[in-house]
């Protein structure tokens, strides 16, 4: 069972290398890299390289380790006790499984995504960490221990909002995804837009990479940005002598609201452009 990329993801091979790593050592695979640089749909692609389903728990700021595993819903049981409802006798009735209960309970070893666990508490992954190890948990109100029928293939992303506890961190095979060179950034376009015209990609990415290595860009252009870019340069039939040729007085590119996302990168250009102005004169 080996991860070789899809014919819709590009994988590097120190990627992939990673992917099997973390399956052959029964490991979780956390995954660090620029936002937009693939990493939420690569656990989608492995799943479906490896004909397995897929489990996603998308992390957010409020969310705590034990809704992973599960909640008791003592509300409902408390207003179907009030409405004198049957079911309240048996507390299972109560309990709402996570993602990882979900996870461990598969007939087959599905891939299970936390997404984004830097989002969520300091406390958060140690919370986790028992779970992970042993793929077993304990249901306190039913006094059943869950243990994995399959070791599920755990992929864990991060954006590096927060440093990760160090228990945790020895528990996972790591991978950072650099971002892409231009050559791997031709092949991931190809896959996206086959038909595009060759002329078209290298003056795109000729500005894309001028973009991303502008001083001062607080937030740099992603890969999820660059295909928005060329998918409205082609939708407005862009022409690519307007890209080669466009005035050096006007630094910002075409539809730049496609990499550009905020108003501070968008008045450094301004700026930039003035001064490039002053020069010229």
């Amino acid at each position: 069972m080996k991860f070789e990329g899809t014919d819709t993801y590009v994988a590097t091979e120190d990627l992939m290398v990673a992917v099997n790593a973390s399956i052959t050592l029964g490991r979780p695979l956390l995954i660090k890299g620029e936002p937009g640089t693939g990493k939420t749909v690569l656990a989608e692609e492995v799943a479906r390289a490896l004909n397995k389903p897929l489990i996603q728990w998308h992390i957010k700021s409020s969310t705590k380790a034990q809704q992973g595993l599960y909640e008791y819903d003592a509300v409902s049981r408390l207003r179907d006790s009030q409405l004198g409802d049957e079911k309240v006798h048996d507390i299972s009735n109560y309990i709402v499984k996570g993602k990882l209960w979900e996870a461990f309970e598969g007939d087959e070893s599905p891939v299970l995504l936390i997404d984004e666990i830097d989002k969520a508490d300091i406390e958060f992954p140690n919370d986790l960490l028992l779970e992970l190890d042993r793929m077993e948990f304990f249901v306190y109100e039913t006094q059943e221990q869950i243990v994995a029928k399959n070791r599920p293939i755990v992929m864990i992303t991060s954006n590096n909002e927060k440093e990760l506890p160090d228990a945790f961190l020895r528990r996972c095979f790591f991978h950072y995804i650099q971002f892409p060179d231009p050559d791997t950034m031709r092949d991931i376009i190809g896959v996206h837009f086959p038909e595009i015209q060759k002329t078209l990609v290298s003056e795109a990415l000729k500005i894309f990479y001028e973009v991303r290595d502008v001083p001062g860009l607080k937030k740099k252009p992603s890969t999820s940005e660059l295909l928005d870019w060329l998918k409205l340069l082609m939708a407005e039939d862009m022409p690519e002598e307007i890209l080669r040729e466009r005035d050096p007085n006007k630094l910002i590119p075409p539809l730049h609201g496609a990499l550009l996302k905020n108003e501070q990168d968008v008045h450094l250009f301004e700026r930039l452009a003035f001064l490039t102005r002053r020069e010229n004169r």
